[in-house]
């Protein structure tokens, strides 16, 4: 286990890296003028040469890059302009938000983990178990509610389940605030009166998605050798169903669970800008309509290290939950 983990955490830095060199290259290599975009409209000559100054431009892309990372990791000097030192980890500077982009990230972050996680938890909870009960229960009125819930969550659109969950509990019915974030150290009910329609909407889409592939993998297994053996030595159901087969036919729902979690982590942008809410993902659209790069690049390594934290994690979770797997 041990080994396992220290070569799937190397391969997670060498991911990042590559995604770091990547990200640098395609917004600071590319033949036009990047601070253009960064500063706002009213920069004159002399304002957008300081900028660069600030930013290293006129360095080398290796000492550039270098720059940017050694910020990262031990900080550096932003300039007297942008409040002097940037402490570890320094994300650089938004000349669009005039503020320092670990600020920006520190302020946003904790909105897009408290929609995220708790969704994620309904999505799941909801979704594998009505898809493992539809198969365990096949052809029956229940699997067909199941395959009609499933169908009906894959064809909607977060927007509009959205829309029509604010119109019905928050505008007609008066049952719910309008949404917003309240840290949940502050206040946990405000925390999640502001938050639950928004987990509401992504575990009905989610779930409906994970219910037809729990099903399918739930009845893939279930006509496996391993489960018709169990079944001939007279095993309980629970036995065969719970530690034999459900084991089994969750290993890949684990798999898609880790990508849409991490995916998700990265930025709900349709969530965030339904509910009005400033997470991650709005964050990273203004970013691009304004151009600010620093802001951009900051957002798109938190959300690589979201991604490749959540495959890491998935990995450990398979010896837990197949037997069949085994981590040298």
């Amino acid at each position: 286990m041990a080994r396992f983990l220290i070569r799937r955490m190397l391969s997670a830095v060498l991911t990042l890296f590559v995604v770091s060199v990547l990200t640098f290259l395609m917004f600071f290599a590319l033949p036009r003028d990047p601070v253009s975009g960064m500063c706002p409209k009213n920069c004159n000559p002399e304002r957008l040469e300081r900028v660069r100054e600030e930013l290293g431009l006129r360095d080398p892309l290796i000492s550039q890059y270098a720059g940017y990372m050694k910020g990262i990791v031990t900080g550096r000097d932003l300039g007297s302009a942008q409040g002097g030192r940037c402490d570890a980890p320094c994300l650089g500077w938004s000349y669009v938000n005039n503020e320092a982009v670990l600020d920006t990230v520190t302020r946003v972050l904790p909105v897009t983990l408290s929609i995220v996680i708790p969704a994620a938890i309904l999505w799941l909870l909801l979704g594998v178990g009505l898809g493992m009960v539809s198969a365990l229960r096949r052809g029956t009125w229940l699997d067909r509610a199941a395959i009609g819930f499933s169908l009906a969550g894959a064809s909607l659109q977060l927007y509009f389940v959205g829309a029509v969950l604010l119109l019905v509990f928050v505008y007609n019915l008066g049952w719910l605030p309008v949404p917003s974030y309240t840290s949940v150290f502050d206040d946990p009910l405000k925390w999640a009166g502001g938050l639950v329609l928004a987990w509401l909407s992504l575990a009905f889409l989610f779930s409906a998605i994970y219910a037809r592939l729990s099903r399918a993998q739930m009845l893939e297994t279930l006509s496996e050798d391993f489960v018709r053996t169990a079944r001939a030595k007279g095993l309980p159901k629970r036995t065969v169903y719970g530690r034999h087969a459900l084991r089994a036919a969750i290993t890949p729902v684990v798999t898609i669970a880790g990508l849409d979690v991490g995916a998700a982590l990265g930025g709900t942008v349709i969530t965030e800008t339904t509910f009005g809410l400033r997470g991650l993902g709005r964050t990273a659209v203004e970013a691009v309509r304004a151009g600010d790069l620093p802001t951009i690049m900051a957002t798109v390594l938190i959300s690589a290290v979201f991604v490749v934290l959540a495959n890491v994690v998935v990995d450990l979770l398979y010896a837990a939950i197949d037997p069949r797997v085994r981590l040298g």
